[in-house]
């Protein structure tokens, strides 16, 4: 991770990881940290539905992917299809924090007494947008260090103006 933007892509990568998680930890029937599987969607979704394995499971695994991916442009490994998968999980939470600031204007529809209105508000709305500013970034940066083999630095050619002389004999 020698670029500039390591941290960032450090950081989208935890952030999906830990999304992913809690996506994985809710595939076993555990409801935290709400009391119940409708306590659980009506905070998360601001609706009822299902968060039994077979909806969570498959955003777990998208969510992971999208974490390798992220990390793994991040360190300059995968050339173009890290980059593109990078540059859709910047897009995914683009739509999502765009969907979130729809919702807290009112634009579409969530319960008012769901804590989902408030969740969405402080945390999920300004995560997303963020983690999508970061994640922009991250695919704009093209690996210029891809062919270069670990511990190997690459170095600039030299003109035949810098290029050292050799006396002749």
């Amino acid at each position: 991770m020698r670029n500039k933007h390591a941290g960032a892509g450090a950081a989208v990568a935890g952030l999906l990881a830990a999304d992913a998680a809690l996506h994985l930890y809710w595939g076993t029937g555990a409801t935290w940290p709400a009391t119940d599987e409708r306590a659980l969607s009506l905070a998360v979704l601001g609706i009822e539905t299902s968060f039994g394995p077979g909806a969570v499971l498959p955003l777990a695994a998208v969510l992971l992917t999208g974490a390798t991916a992220v990390f793994a442009h991040t360190c300059g490994r995968g050339g173009r299809v890290t980059r593109a998968v990078t540059g859709a999980v910047a897009a995914g939470l683009a739509v999502r924090g765009l969907a979130g600031l729809a919702w807290a204007a009112g634009l579409l529809p969530s319960p008012p007494d769901s804590p989902f209105r408030t969740l969405n508000l402080l945390l999920y709305t300004p995560l997303c947008l963020a983690a999508a500013w970061a994640a922009v970034q991250v695919a704009a940066r093209r690996n210029s260090h891809q062919t270069t083999f670990p511990g190997v630095r690459a170095s600039a050619p030299q003109s035949s103006e810098s290029a050292p002389t050799r006396a002749r004999p």
